[in-house]
């Protein structure tokens, strides 16, 4: 007999399953008459869930109460065998981030070139501007700005293969390395060498991009450090592995950039 699973492990059941359906907390909380901030404390698992609550979910989602209650149900296999033969039919979105490196450069020379001069504007506080960027990009429109995965360390969010990226951009002369001192402290810096391609940005992205810039790039390396260690995807990861894209729904003011319509 499977052990009853916890309020937490309950959530995370209904997070998992939802995902695997394709679906928004958005979409899942219209369609069984929940607010989506009610249906996050649910999935995070601080807020209980009742017997027929419960039952409406799976109802939308199309599992059985018995499935959702099994410790050793898996939500992605089952979904897989249910809608494989539809999916082209349906056009189910999965969205997984895969790395654009065209893009990532574009989205850094631009970045670099609306604030590379301030003297604040070191590795520290431009490895924070991109994970804004993109975490940001990601809970507006639910696609991936860049598609660069950021690893939770120490000093905060940064973003996978930023080292051999930078050092293929400097050996095409597209960016310069230097080393400054900012308030007794070295620095390292990047200044651009080429203007990015704004072609290969839509207004939607430049829009995010220009709201990160204008808000934090006159934050100092502690100041966006201590900011974006109380975001939401940032704090629910584990030290050392990749962040969630799509932990920025559970976002709440001042992080949260989306405009939902539901009474939150």
């Amino acid at each position: 007999m499977d052990r009853q699973l916890s309020q937490s492990e309950l959530g995370q059941q209904i997070s998992d399953c939802r995902k695997a359906k394709g679906l928004t907390q958005d979409d899942l909380a219209k369609n069984i008459g929940m607010s989506r901030s009610s249906l996050t404390q649910i999935e995070l698992g601080n807020r209980s869930i009742d017997v027929f609550e419960l039952q409406k979910i799976a109802m939308v989602l199309g599992f059985s109460l018995d499935q959702f209650l099994s410790s050793g149900f898996n939500a992605a296999s089952e979904s897989a065998k249910k809608i494989e033969p539809e999916k082209e039919e349906n056009n189910i979105r999965i969205s997984v981030p895969e790395l654009n490196v065209e893009k990532f450069k574009t989205v850094l020379l631009y970045v670099l070139e609306c604030c590379a001069g301030k003297p604040n504007i070191g590795e520290t506080v431009l490895n924070k501007l991109l994970y804004f960027c993109d975490f940001n990009y990601y809970e507006i429109y639910e696609e991936h700005l860049t598609g660069a995965r950021y690893k939770k360390l120490p000093y905060g969010p940064v973003p996978q293969q930023l080292d051999s990226i930078i050092n293929q951009m400097i050996a095409n002369k597209q960016l310069q390395r230097i080393k400054t001192e900012y308030h007794g402290f070295t620095q390292t810096r990047y200044l651009p060498l080429v203007k990015p391609d704004l072609t290969k940005l839509s207004a939607a992205e430049k829009t995010v991009i220009d709201d990160v810039v204008r808000q934090m790039s006159d934050w100092n390396a502690n100041t966006i450090s201590d900011y974006s260690h109380k975001d939401m995807p940032w704090m629910a990861a584990k030290e050392g592995n990749y962040i969630e894209y799509d932990l920025a729904f559970y976002r709440e003011s001042p992080y949260s950039v989306r405009v939902y319509d539901d009474n939150e």
